[in-house]
């Protein structure tokens, strides 16, 4: 009777339930729980509406409270610290004013147009986010329910893009030349490129690409960094000859990867790279690592309305009226380039002069060296090197 008495007084007095309307619809992926168990939510892009029904169903024959309120919160979150989370996206909406429930109800939510600049993630030292919570104000113990759903951010690169092209080696011992047909890779592309063994005087047994996530968490010096192998992929196995050539064919869709993200709210990085090792007779290991892009490419409806917008745009602008000659265009074209005498124009393409300029001379510097040690470690790759 006295165990009645304290859940009746101190329990919760009713259960809460959120629900996303057509999460039934929608892809799904994995939210890490801080069980460390995995739960399928569904997923959402950046602009897109989030909207659903609180459900509340009493154990009581009433309830007191002193308001309802729906919040939608992204938050990132360090595990080393808890007490450091920030909050950089929060909406909240009020469902109901402070009154009395007699009977269970059903309690309609929505946030229009929701910017979500952050894909979701989750990571060895730090986690991004996004959730709904719903609030019952009550005089003793509140009632708190959170649903969790993921955000997926959207890219697109152009298939021109170079690849990677590099030349290393260590002096009178190993001569490589290794090349990949892309510098920037969809999360189900496939790595494709080859290796060229100019020099050849150390026995090696085996080689392998791997792909290693580094995550840097933080700034100065309390920033955290991890190294983690994703994937690894033999590519030789036996002693290779001058001459030979070696192909790589490596598919992401198998791996658990994520887009690359880069000062993310300015408290975190996720980097990824491709790493070459090479293992000899005497198991001393050579490797080689060289950053590539992820990004996670447009679903194929959204690739076909981007391509329909862009044709549509394209028709648009080069359609002419039957009576306009295309000569009269250009000439026109012609004497409105040379001929404006506006200040802010000239300025105008100035500026657009200097950009493209600036765009051109905007390369990625890379390592020119293969270097024997442990590949989780960077410094002792730089001490060990030499260049070719």
């Amino acid at each position: 009777m006295k165990n009645n008495k304290q859940n009746f007084l101190f329990g919760p007095s009713a259960d809460l339930e959120i629900h996303l309307d057509g999460s039934d619809d929608r892809q799904k992926g994995d939210v890490l729980l801080d069980s460390g168990k995995k739960e399928a939510c569904p997923v959402y892009f950046d602009g897109e509406a989030v909207s659903g029904k609180v459900n509340i169903r009493l154990k009581q024959s009433k309830m007191e409270h002193y308001g309802i309120r729906v919040e939608l919160l992204g938050l990132i979150e360090q595990f080393s610290d808890r007490s450091s989370q920030h909050e950089f996206l929060s909406m909240a909406r009020e469902l109901a004013r402070p009154g009395i429930l007699t009977q269970s109800c059903c309690l309609e939510f929505e946030f229009v147009s929701v910017e979500k600049p952050y894909e979701s993630y989750f990571g060895v030292n730090v986690k991004l986010r996004y959730f709904i919570r719903v609030t019952v104000t009550k005089r003793l113990n509140d009632l708190v329910k959170e649903q969790d759903f993921l955000v997926h951010t959207l890219a697109q690169y152009p298939d021109t893009l170079g690849g990677i092209k590099m030349e290393v080696g260590i002096e009178d011992c190993l001569h490589i030349e290794f090349e990949y047909n892309k510098s920037k890779y969809h999360l189900k592309d496939a790595i494709i490129g080859k290796i060229y063994f100019l020099l050849v005087r150390i026995k090696v047994r085996h080689m392998e690409v791997q792909i290693l996530r580094r995550e840097l968490v933080g700034v100065g010096p309390n920033s955290m960094s991890d190294c983690e192998t994703v994937a690894k992929f033999e590519i030789m196995d036996g002693a290779p000859v001058k001459g030979e050539t070696i192909p790589i064919r490596l598919f992401l869709s198998g791996y658990e990867l994520t887009p690359t993200m880069r000062d993310v709210n300015k408290r975190f990085s996720v980097r990824y790279f491709l790493n070459l090792v090479l293992i000899d007779e005497e198991d001393r290991r050579y490797f080689k690592q060289q950053e590539v892009t992820l990004f996670r490419r447009r679903p194929n409806r959204h690739r076909r309305i981007a391509q329909e917008q862009q044709h549509q745009s394209q028709s648009a602008d080069t359609a002419q009226p039957v009576h306009q000659q295309p000569d009269r265009s250009y000439f026109h074209h012609r004497s409105a380039h040379f001929g404006a005498k506006s200040p802010a124009a000239a300025s105008g393409r100035s500026a657009a002069n200097a950009d493209g300029a600036n765009t051109a001379n905007n390369n990625n510097d890379n390592e020119a060296a293969v270097s024997p040690g442990n590949s989780d470690d960077s410094s002792s790759q730089s001490g060990e090197s030499n260049d070719q």
